[in-house]
């Protein structure tokens, strides 16, 4: 026990409090800035370059006069209440808009009363606060879209409904075929769909083998989030039509698709042009019920939300569609920007 060697003492409590609270505030970036009972500057620390003017210029030439003011009354009445306070503050600089979080108290030292403000940057925390708000607003109303474009769905499918099986069967297709389009949308985070990507996702149920499956020449646009929404439900319409009409039996040649780069109004558009050749012997009396709803989103539902144009014409061997989307729908993207 009495040879055991007494090790030298610490260097680290000979730094004194006011070096450690210096390194303490300077790792989590937090300002202060010590004022007498008249707000004059008596001591500040890790202010940032854009804080340093208060210590000898004051509030007014930093903030502003309305916020300095507003600022001064609540270090007067934190004086007067002896009641902590905070506050948050704007205002530009050549970095752009910053704002701080002030919290208030006041400090009574060696018989002298005073202010302690204490400085945190939270710019940052404001900034992902908006760009959250704009996003939630902006979810709010392609939600609100979204569920109108299935309310339309259900009320044309159940005018056309002859049973309760006949709507839950055509209301679940065309339901799926609005989810498959969805997918394409959110996983591009809401900046829309390719048009050749949207038309095989919507084939894919019907034409399952890559050997069969429907092609798409032309342009391959790349569609806005409506844009996107509707035309996947053109294209469904048009698929299932073709589907019961023996266009999969038939092959892929039964169908062509192509998108071309055209006028609507003067403006620059694109087209879509589907052609479907049908089977010499298929009757269409048996058929007319399934089209009318397909009618009415081809050339009313789709065309009206897109601001675009569409004719669907039928003959004895051809069923064609086209439908002109403009320009506020779409971009044509290069490969590097693909």
């Amino acid at each position: 026990m009495g040879n055991e060697e007494k090790s030298a003492p610490s260097t680290m409590g000979e730094k004194s409090d006011a070096v450690l609270t210096e390194l303490i505030l300077e790792k989590s970036r937090l300002g202060y800035l010590c004022q007498t009972s008249d707000l004059t500057v008596v001591r500040s620390g890790n202010l940032p370059d854009s804080l340093r003017p208060l210590t000898w210029a004051g509030d007014e030439e930093v903030f502003g006069s309305s916020e300095s003011g507003r600022l001064r009354a609540l270090k007067m009445e934190v004086l007067s209440r002896n009641t902590p306070a905070f506050t948050e503050i704007n205002f530009a600089t050549a970095a752009g808009i910053l704002t701080y979080r002030i919290d208030i108290d006041r400090i009574d030292v060696r018989g002298e009363t005073g202010i302690l403000s204490v400085f945190t940057d939270i710019s940052e925390t404001c900034r992902r606060e908006r760009v959250l708000k704009t996003l939630l607003r902006e979810l709010s109303h392609r939600s609100k879209n979204l569920l109108a474009i299935v309310q339309g769905i259900a009320t044309q499918t159940a005018r056309q409904a002859l049973s309760l099986d006949y709507f839950l069967s055509k209301f679940r297709g065309r339901i799926q075929s609005l989810a498959y389009s969805q997918d394409l949308v959110t996983d591009s985070s809401w900046r829309g769909a390719f048009l050749f990507t949207l038309a095989e996702r919507q084939f894919s149920a019907y034409w399952p083998s890559i050997d069969t499956r429907i092609a798409v020449h032309g342009v391959n646009a790349h569609l806005s989030p409506n844009a996107s929404l509707h035309i996947g439900l053109a294209l469904h319409e048009l698929i299932v039509d073709a589907a019961s009409r023996g266009a999969v039996a038939a092959g892929a040649n039964a169908v062509t698709i192509d998108c071309t780069q055209t006028t609507l109004d003067d403006k620059a558009a694109i087209e879509l042009v589907w052609k479907e050749r049908l089977p010499a012997a298929f009757s269409w009396r048996e058929d007319r019920e399934e089209t009318s709803f397909a009618r009415t989103v081809l050339e009313r539902v789709v065309p009206v939300a897109i601001g675009g144009k569409a004719t669907y014409r039928i003959t004895a061997d051809l069923v064609e569609y086209r439908l002109a989307i403009p320009a506020q729908e779409y971009e044509i993207l290069t490969e590097t920007e693909e």
